[in-house]
């Protein structure tokens, strides 16, 4: 009856989880909306860049929050705000009301990271958290491949790639009925009276500090493949924007195989090692796109990275809660504002491309992420295993 109970609770909780993956469309997106309004580089990465902008503002208060109200009460806020963000595009379509709706989506799944994970680590105990947040992710991974997937299909067959904003809107109030209507027992000894000090205090520790750093990275390299890997191909091969577009889905199905294969990994081998092989095969990702032309060999680099960038979340993210399991919710309010990295890469990433005129630029940015991700993979905890 328990094992019943816990999985009655574990499906709408994956179900979120699912629409978490929903903030990936934005990479993509704004290659199509550069493209409809005509934008530079700077202008249309800034698209994710207000997305990842408000985990920089909502991520410790929302962690206050979650405190006060609890878990499962802040995901169903984030799942309304969520479905709210998909409504705009369907209203009115300009550079404002996309800037409106891509805001509103980094606000709403800056309190769904934030409450989601630790929501998860009520009902999944112990030794198999990082597992089971790699399944979440796998789950989440794989809204995130087939939103390219959809855009592209509507934009060849109906002329407008916006299709997919009413289909995510269906499911964020479905996820939000489902999860509404679940009852999940929180930790009680969690604190209630978590304060903006106590959050920050937390840097302090060495360790958690270089955890913050290290989604910061993670994160970057993320937005920065899914917004860059079409502009490359499209550069060097001369590509359409529809044909490119499955690139992301490529970076997104072997995150998603990655994921897949993480929850298994980790749940019998060392988190530590498993972390430095996933660092490597980014290194060799990031070689690939600067040394080769050829398609092939360009997809194997798309393919590397999202393999390799698919674990680094959930070990970071796990191994930060169980160096302080007293202060989940302050702890994960500070890692989730570390997702903060999704807007300085990109801005970063469009300045150093217009100034180049090249994606080298880009990619140069991104390998600033990569080299942090080595120099962490020496700092993890060996005895940390899922």
């Amino acid at each position: 009856m328990k094992q019943k109970s816990v999985y009655a609770s574990l499906l709408p909780v994956m179900l979120a989880f699912f629409c978490m993956g929903f903030v990936d469309l934005v990479g993509v997106a704004s290659n199509y909306v550069k493209a409809d309004l005509t934008l530079s580089d700077t202008e249309a990465n800034l698209f994710p860049s207000m997305v990842f902008f408000w985990f920089l503002l909502f991520s410790v208060p929302t962690g206050v929050l979650m405190g006060k109200i609890g878990r499962r009460k802040t995901v169903i806020i984030s799942l309304v705000i969520t479905a709210l963000s998909l409504v705009v595009p369907m209203l009115s379509y300009s550079y404002t009301s996309m800037l409106v709706s891509f805001s509103l989506l980094g606000i709403g799944n800056t309190l769904m990271q934030v409450s989601l994970n630790p929501l998860l680590s009520t009902i999944v105990k112990g030794d198999k958290l990082a597992s089971s947040l790699t399944f979440g992710q796998f789950v989440k991974a794989i809204a995130s491949f087939i939103a390219p997937i959809i855009m592209a299909r509507a934009a060849l067959m109906f002329d407008n790639w916006r299709l997919l904003f009413p289909l995510f809107m269906v499911i964020a109030i479905l996820a939000t009925l489902w999860l509404g209507f679940t009852s999940i027992q929180e930790e009680k000894n969690d604190s209630k009276n978590a304060s903006f000090k106590e959050c920050f205090a937390l840097l302090g520790n060495k360790f958690i500090l270089l955890c913050f750093l290290g989604i910061m990275c993670h994160v970057g390299i993320d937005v920065g493949v899914n917004a860059t890997a079409p502009k490359i191909l499209m550069e060097r091969l001369g590509m359409s924007l529809q044909d490119a577009t499955y690139s992301t889905s490529v970076y997104f199905l072997f995150r998603t195989i990655g994921c897949f294969a993480g929850a298994f990994i980790l749940a019998r081998f060392s988190s530590k090692k498993f972390f430095a092989i996933s660092v490597a095969c980014m290194i060799l990702s990031m070689i690939g796109f600067f040394i080769f032309d050829a398609k092939i060999a360009l997809y194997i680099a798309i393919a590397l990275v999202g393999f390799g960038n698919s674990n680094v979340f959930s070990i970071i993210f796990s191994q930060a809660l169980l160096q302080n399991p007293d202060k989940k919710n302050e702890t994960s309010g500070l890692m989730i504002m570390g997702l903060f990295g999704g807007t300085i890469f990109p801005f970063f990433m469009g300045l150093a491309t217009d100034s180049l005129s090249s994606q080298v630029g880009a990619l140069a940015v991104m390998c600033i992420g990569v080299v942090y991700l080595l120099f962490m993979s020496f700092k993890l905890k060996e005895d940390t295993v899922a």
